[in-house]
């Protein structure tokens, strides 16, 4: 039985290559498993001959209805896939970068983790460089959901190009907006914010670009003041606190500026990799409580939206630093 209809939403700028826009197309679409009802694709401003003879081909010959939705000018992804949300006719969307390559069993893997109650899904993902067979990374993301909301207070816990979410509950967390570089990031954390159920899966089901230049695009001025940016809307809306906003300043604030030698393995050996010690440091967990009797006889505890906590429940400063 199919699950419930969804779209798939993607973007595409003057900037993108036309052999990596087919090869993204293709695997979202052709490839899947579970193919999409709808593909919403957006055109963020004007493109080249080549890429737009590439796009109206694909549109042409898609086995699925494509929405082609053009903007006159390029107004970046946020405000690009807020055009795309308001085109798409089903409420479960799929997000999809134009040059990247998804597994062929990514829907049917996360669309019904949607259609059974999770507001926002997201997964792991494989960085390679010049093919797939060149592996040259891997990011797992934390999978319990209240390791999901501790961990949106410092970085943010989606792969963007893998997520599946309700437009509803993304709607309802006020769209992704106009934040250059950090627009997903801010959106997740008030999704978050706003009581939205989330989850990850943990193994990859997306290969994701890497080319020259991805670690040095990590960092730089503009992302610093998008950086600082999204830090002071963050305590501004109380979603972290002012200790909380002080250390991410710092450390974000900082890695933004380190070289890039520095910036590498940092990322290699410190971010990308949290989501697998978490979840290896949960399956250890429940296991020691099954044993003992105890641990996993206890249900977790939830994590609320600090917005929907009354003051009895708010924790201490010094319990409140993760």
């Amino acid at each position: 039985m199919r699950p419930e209809p969804f779209a798939l939403l993607m973007t595409v700028y003057g900037g993108d290559r036309e052999e990596y826009v087919r090869a993204a197309f293709q695997s979202a679409v052709q490839a899947q498993s579970l193919r999409p009802d709808q593909v919403v694709l957006v055109q963020d401003g004007p493109v080249d001959a080549e890429l737009g003879r590439c796009l109206a081909e694909l549109v042409a010959s898609s086995p699925v209805e494509v929405t082609f939705v053009q903007l006159a000018d390029n107004r970046g992804l946020g405000p690009a896939l807020d055009a795309g949300l308001q085109a798409s006719r089903y409420d479960i969307v799929a997000r999809m970068d134009a040059d990247d390559v998804a597994m062929p069993h990514r829907f049917r893997l996360q669309v019904p983790l949607v259609v059974n109650g999770a507001d926002l899904v997201g997964a792991g993902l494989l960085e390679f460089g010049t093919d797939l067979d060149d592996i040259v990374g891997r990011r797992t993301p934390p999978s319990d959901p209240h390791d999901i909301a501790r961990y949106s207070r410092l970085h943010d816990p989606f792969n963007h190009p893998t997520v599946v979410y309700r437009r509803s509950a993304v709607i309802a967390a006020g769209g992704y907006g106009d934040l250059p570089l950090m627009e997903d990031y801010w959106l997740f954390a008030r999704m978050i914010a706003n009581g939205a159920r989330v989850e990850n899966v943990a193994e990859p089901l997306v290969y994701y670009r890497v080319g020259d230049g991805a670690y040095e695009r990590r960092g730089g001025r503009a992302l610093l003041r998008s950086e600082l940016r999204l830090q002071r809307e963050m305590r501004r809306e109380g979603f972290i606190s002012q200790p909380q906003y002080v250390r991410n300043v710092v450390v974000r604030g900082g890695y933004r500026l380190v070289p890039t030698l520095i910036r590498r393995p940092v990322y290699r050996w410190i971010v990308a990799p949290y989501g697998a010690r978490r979840n290896r440091s949960r399956l250890h967990d429940t296991a020691v409580g099954d044993h003992a009797g105890s641990r996993a006889a206890r249900p977790r505890e939830a994590y609320a939206p600090r917005h929907s906590r009354s003051p009895a429940a708010e924790p201490k400063p010094t319990t409140d630093r993760t």
